[in-house]
């Protein structure tokens, strides 16, 4: 290697007289020679036995016993060991001072690199040698230094600590500024794309760590001297350097460039702390970086991230969310921009299909929301790790344009009314026959919409009552959907949601069994006619969201008689019960045997309303208007509503022909009736009582929201007795929110009918008390 020492061989002289001290440290001072500057000769057995014997000889020496006077005795002996002890260790100090004080001299001829490769050759002869030493002054340590530590004197070490200390003292106070500054020097030719020999580096780092002793406890270390005269200079350096650096970058080149540009350079950094530094640095060196090449330009990216996020660059958005992470509330800013950007991205995607909210189909309506919930869901989890702020932004953003956008004006609740007619459309049975895995996808998506929904009380109350026309029709796709979407709902919103949906189920389950015990019954009846291939549903008042029909109806006498035979075999097995009849939901199937057009009778699928019209042309061609209504007990609105779906289908003709159906108008069974399909589905509602229904539903979602309110503030004044007005209304809308968002004024409202129902009394000073 270049610079290496060159050494003769040295003699060691004869092993001296115990009694010559003189003699004795000029043996053991040769021995020390050699091992400190020729050690690669390598040490035979005899020599190093040798210096161990002079070693203990010098310590155990009676000669000493004569210094100060006074006879031969044993007190005395143990004395001058003690004095000898502290002359040998007195003289290997000076030893080791002469020895550096040579090797700082010498060191002044080199510098940079030719330095670094220096200090690091000598270092280790030294610190080998040491070791050496320590071995061989073991006696020493044993006694005199143990001795010494044990009564607490300062600056006395074992041999092998004392050689680091004089290092430390002698010549490192002399170099550590000129080889840090090699060092420097080699880090800024790696980061500048050079080659280094970076091993030199870590064996300079080594040796700074070694030098840490605890002046309090020799035996223990401290990282004070790496860290003053290595990790200082080092972090100041490198803060300088990426300074400069990014600033001219920056300047030069784009954001996206420039955040590529950092990401490499943090990497980099963090394989230098396993290459060469050590541990203890990583946390303040990423620090350091951290300022230099981030939270400098903090500003700078975070105008970028809209440039970002408007064109969709998510691996750029996932460089600069990394990045921005690294700082204390680097990512704040960003969390804003992004919730704004879905919110706005949201309700852009809820105006373009909301041309005509009247005629918007559930179908394209939740899938515009879940389109833009789907897409910054991704961005969420790909580029941002789905951190659980950005999410939560996410969701924000979603909940606004959700239930506050061009289709939910002035507070109204049309999402959630939206969002129960697309499940129904996807449990009902339909031609398009959707796979049942695809069903359960779609329905869980259905419920990602559903969180965001405030008004929830509103989806039940349209979801149960198509939920009611889907089992009392026979008309849902499959039973396991319906079962998987009720306990999707009673995950979210819990047992008390859910719990009528599921008595429905329970209801048809009874209802077949019922229905089987019919016809039973009825196969042991010795009947004068074929009976009715009837079904009947039992719908319990409590659960089912279903009201009175609106008209009065007189059964044709084959129905009559079958409700007369069920009504008698029900009341027998449950009796006390009273059964109410919901006509409006009744539907059978009534066979043509008039059309001349086919040879095959057409299946009419039909309302029950509309059978009782159809049945009376069994008995003759034309009916008037008047005959119709008055055989079947209708209102007018329920008779035409039927009459104009036969009309329009041309069951039926009516005389003279007009608009619609009116008292003078006679109708006529059209004998050369065609249609492409041998089942003719008639039992169509109407856009009338479709709307009549939403009528009839928000209705009842108004009233059950004042019970709901109503009970709320009764159990929380029962609770605590007393409470402040404005108080009592913040608790309400807390404990009410999961179901739907109560408005203030509703539920000063409902304090007042509490108030008037003497549930509550004024008490002074703006506080209401609880009346038992």
């Amino acid at each position: 290697m270049a610079g290496t020492l060159i050494t003769r061989a040295i003699q060691m002289p004869p092993q001296p007289n115990r009694e010559d001290i003189e003699a004795t440290w000029n043996y053991l001072q040769t021995g020390i020679t050699k091992i400190m500057t020729n050690l690669q000769d390598g040490m035979d057995m005899t020599t190093y036995m040798g210096i161990y014997t002079a070693v203990h000889n010098f310590c155990t020496s009676q000669k000493a016993t004569n210094i100060g006077g006074g006879t031969t005795g044993v007190g005395q002996a143990h004395r001058g060991a003690h004095l000898l002890g502290e002359d040998l260790y007195r003289k290997l100090k000076e030893y080791l001072n002469q020895h550096l004080a040579a090797l700082h001299q010498e060191s002044k001829a080199h510098t940079d690199e030719a330095l670094l490769a220096f200090y690091i050759r000598e270092w280790d002869r030294y610190t080998i040698a040491a070791k050496y030493i320590h071995h061989l002054f073991r006696y020493l340590n044993r006694h005199w230094v143990k001795r010494e530590m044990d009564e607490g004197k300062k600056n006395t070490y074992d041999v092998y600590t004392l050689h680091l200390c004089q290092w430390r003292i002698e010549f490192f106070t002399l170099v550590h500024e000129k080889v840090m500054s090699a060092v420097l020097k080699l880090v800024e030719k790696q980061r500048n794309g050079e080659t280094i020999e970076h091993g030199q580096i870590k064996q300079v780092v080594d040796s700074f760590v070694s030098l840490g002793l605890d002046e309090h406890d020799a035996s223990k270390s401290t990282l004070d001297i790496y860290r003053s005269h290595f990790e200082k200079p080092f972090l100041a350096a490198t803060k300088e350097f990426y300074q400069t650096e990014s600033k001219q970058f920056v300047s030069e080149n784009s954001v996206v460039e420039y955040m590529k540009k950092a990401e490499a350079r943090l990497d980099e950094e963090e394989e230098r702390v396993r290459m060469y530094l050590h541990n203890d640095i990583a946390t303040m060196l990423r620090k350091t970086c951290n300022e230099a090449l981030i939270a400098d330009h903090s500003a700078l990216l975070r105008d970028e991230f809209q440039v970002l996020l408007d064109n969709d660059r998510e691996e750029d958005m996932a460089r600069m969310y990394k990045l921005l992470s690294r700082i204390p509330e680097g990512l704040d800013p960003l969390r804003q921009k992004f919730e704004a950007h879905v919110r706005n991205a949201g309700l852009a995607a809820v105006a373009k299909v909301a041309s005509d909210a009247e005629k918007l189909e559930p179908k394209v309506y939740v899938e515009a929301l879940l389109e833009t919930h789907t897409q910054y869901q991704t961005l969420v989890k790909r580029a941002f790790t789905e951190e659980p702020e950005f999410t939560r932004s996410l969701d924000n953003a979603c909940r606004e344009f959700v239930n506050r956008n061009d289709i939910c004006k002035a507070g109204s609740s049309r999402s959630p009314e939206l969002l129960a007619k697309y499940t129904d459309v996807l449990l009902r049975k339909s031609g398009t026959g959707v796979e049942e895995a695809e069903l359960d996808a779609t329905l869980t998506q259905i419920m990602t919409v559903f969180k965001y929904i405030e008004d929830k009380d509103v989806f039940q109350k349209f979801y149960s009552r198509m939920l009611a026309r889907r089992l009392v029709h026979s008309n849902s796709s499959s039973d396991d959907a319906e079962t998987s979407m009720i306990s999707k709902l009673k995950e979210a919103c819990g047992f008390e949601y859910t719990n009528k949906l599921q008595r429905m189920f329970q209801d048809m389950q009874i209802s077949k069994d019922l229905n089987t015990g019919f016809r039973e019954h009825t196969k042991g009846l010795q009947l004068d006619k074929q009976a009715l291939d009837s079904s009947y549903s039992i719908l319990g008042t409590s659960f089912w969201p279903l009201t009175a029909p609106h008209t009065t109806f007189n059964p044709p006498p084959e129905i009559q008689t079958d409700l007369d035979r069920f009504s008698l075999f029900y009341k027998n097995k449950h009796e006390g019960r009273k059964l109410t009849w919901l006509w409006q939901l009744c539907k059978g199937e009534v066979k043509t045997g008039y059309c001349r057009s086919s040879k095959t009778p057409y299946t009419l699928q039909v309302s029950v309303y509309q059978m009782a019209i159809l049945l009376l042309f069994n008995d003759k061609d034309v009916q008037t208007y008047e005959d119709i209504l008055s055989a079947t007990q209708l209102t007018p609105e329920a008779h035409d509503a039927a009459m104009g779906i036969l009309l329009k289908a041309k069951i039926l003709h009516m005389k003279p022909d007009g608009d619609k159906p009116m008292p003078g108008k006679t109708f006529q069974l059209n004998y050369d009736f065609k249609s492409k399909k041998i089942r003719v589905n008639l039992n169509i509602s109407t856009k009338t009582e479709s709307k009549q229904e939403e009528v009839d539903t928000n209705k009842t979602i108004e009233e059950d929201r004042q019970l709901v309110l109503q009970s709320a503030i009764v159990r929380i004044m029962k609770a605590r007795k007393k409470m402040k007005h404005s108080v009592l209304v913040s608790e309400c809308i807390s404990q009410i929110k999961s179901r739907f968002v109560p408005k203030v004024g509703d539920i000063k409202k409902n304090i007042e009918i509490l108030l008037d129902k003497e549930y509550l009394e004024r008490l002074d000073d703006d506080e209401l008390g609880y009346l038992a």
